[in-house]
């Protein structure tokens, strides 16, 4: 109870100090358990412009998703932590994808199509994309050192928070500090 209230009182002061940081503060505040690991930035960041591709190579870049809040996860096939977190990932774009949310899975490096595609039917994935960033680029942009990664970009396009390891995104608290940046947009 405390700590909502401490995340109320700080969620109102971002409100008036700039009401567009308010739904970043009151995700903020409401981190617990897994979602500790969840750092926001005091700022939003530039996301990296390097274009990465889909499953069949058209290119993409991260502003092809602009105007709604985006999970970016970077993993591979080989990623132990990103085959157990994947299907939290699949839960969670269940339950809050659509118009203003979307899971975007980025395998970085060498993932073989094949390999890709099998790693998704082992562990029952079919509602997440494929998209491949075969020479880093995009990851090295963004400084991924390790796997999994995942970001999250604000409507604009910005990097607002980054989470370094495995994460259970489908937890209720996941989709507490995620339902607080989306319903923050208005």
């Amino acid at each position: 109870m405390r700590k909502l209230a401490l995340a109320l009182l700080y969620t109102a002061t971002a409100a008036l100090a700039n009401p567009a940081l308010a739904d970043v503060a009151a995700a903020d505040g409401l981190r617990d358990g897994d979602m500790k690991k969840l750092s926001f930035h005091s700022a939003p960041k530039p996301a990296g412009q390097a274009a990465f591709a889909t499953f069949e190579g058209e290119p993409l870049s991260l502003s092809d998703w602009n105007g709604k809040w985006v999970l970016v996860n970077f993993w591979a096939t080989w990623c132990a932590p990103c085959r157990k977190e994947m299907p939290a990932l699949s839960a969670l774009q269940d339950e809050l994808g659509g118009d203003r949310f979307e899971v975007v899975t980025i395998a970085t490096g060498r993932n073989p199509p094949p390999a890709m595609t099998e790693f998704f039917a082992e562990i029952g994935v079919d509602n997440l994309p494929l998209h491949r960033d075969p020479g880093s680029k995009l990851s090295r942009e963004m400084a991924v050192l390790g796997l999994p990664v995942t970001v999250i970009l604000n409507p604009e396009g910005q990097e607002v928070a980054r989470l370094m390891g495995d994460a259970e995104w489908d937890s209720e608290n996941a989709r507490a500090v995620l339902s607080a940046l989306i319903g923050g947009e208005g």
